[in-house]
């Protein structure tokens, strides 16, 4: 199972926006899940896509995905499905909104901790690592991608002995395009 993390220290918490750039830049977000899950004529079921929100008003927030039979998707609706998963949280609880799709209060650290103790195997992206063509990815992969302003530097600190630095090239591409890229090198070795 391959698994993208996708965070954001200002993409709101609530479902109550309108206005996607003035919600945290929750237009990043939605790309992610579309390169994510949706291919030309269908779409993947072996990605689960997390969304860790830091922004206001009530964070954090972890949305979890997974396209699933009985989840009807389409690219025109993933601001809504976001909106929707927001405004359907429940305090203390992980609430399933809708066929794999979940929201619940988990910060990124005790995300990543209970991926990684499913066997998972962490990677973050940056520019400065080792080249992802390159290298040896298990196939239950965590790949670690931030918004337009990254990683703090003080959770990629935090992150340093349990995480291995992958790089896509040595350009800063869009968050989305990184997920498309991680999911094309990982078809192309049959995972």
């Amino acid at each position: 199972m391959r698994h993208f993390v996708y965070f954001s220290q200002k993409a709101q918490t609530s479902g109550n926006f309108d206005d996607l750039m003035k919600a945290g830049r929750l237009d990043i977000a939605i790309h992610v899940i579309i390169a994510s899950f949706f291919l030309s004529h269908g779409v993947r079921d072996d990605v689960k896509t997390h969304l860790v929100f830091y922004g206001m008003p009530d964070p954090p927030k972890h949305i979890e995905m997974q396209v699933t039979p009985e989840l009807d998707i389409s690219k025109k609706d993933v601001a809504t499905l976001i909106k929707k998963i927001l405004y359907k949280y429940k305090p203390g609880q992980k609430t399933e909104v809708l066929p794999g799709c979940f929201i619940e209060k988990k910060n990124l650290f005790d995300l990543l901790e209970e991926l990684i103790e499913q066997g998972n195997e962490l990677f973050i992206l940056d520019k400065r690592g080792e080249k992802l063509r390159d290298a040896e990815l298990p196939e239950n992969c965590i790949f670690l991608i931030g918004d337009q302003d990254g990683i703090p530097k003080k959770e990629l600190r935090r992150l340093k002995g349990v995480a291995n630095k992958i790089s896509i090239g040595p350009k800063m591409y869009f968050a989305s395009h990184v997920v498309a890229v991680v999911n094309n090198e990982l078809d192309n070795r049959g995972y």
